[in-house]
């Protein structure tokens, strides 16, 4: 009686993660990258020109590094007051005089990333 089998190549599921990777990247990456950047707001163009999409192991990550604000932006802000660390008043270039602190109005949510991840995208 003749032996019969399947052989699975070893280096198979390196070639599909491979390609899960470049469709996540080419495919829905960039759609998604797209529509955020059609969506964020325009106060300037820094957070618009940060905006990235990258893959990782499966794992599809957008959004900005080097934009410490990109949070604040889709998130929202509770109203704050700020206070002196190391002084007795708060001075900056521009202003009348030293005060004790400042308060900070909150300000709305303005999302951009998670309108882009939940639009319906269909092929």
């Amino acid at each position: 009686m003749a032996r019969s089998g399947v052989r699975i190549d070893p280096a198979g599921r390196a070639h599909v993660d491979a390609a899960i990777n470049a469709w996540m990247q080419d495919v829905i990456g960039d759609a998604i990258l797209s529509d955020a950047k059609e969506f964020v707001p325009k106060a300037s163009s820094r957070l618009h020109d940060s905006l990235r999409a990258e893959v990782h192991a499966k794992v599809l990550r957008v959004g900005s590094l080097d934009v410490n604000y990109c949070e604040a932006i889709e998130m929202g802000l509770p109203a704050m007051t700020i206070f002196p660390k190391h002084k007795l008043a708060l001075f900056w270039e521009g202003a009348d005089h030293p005060v004790k602190k400042v308060n900070l109005p909150a300000r709305a949510a303005q999302p951009f990333l998670r309108p882009a991840l939940f639009q319906r995208r269909t092929p």
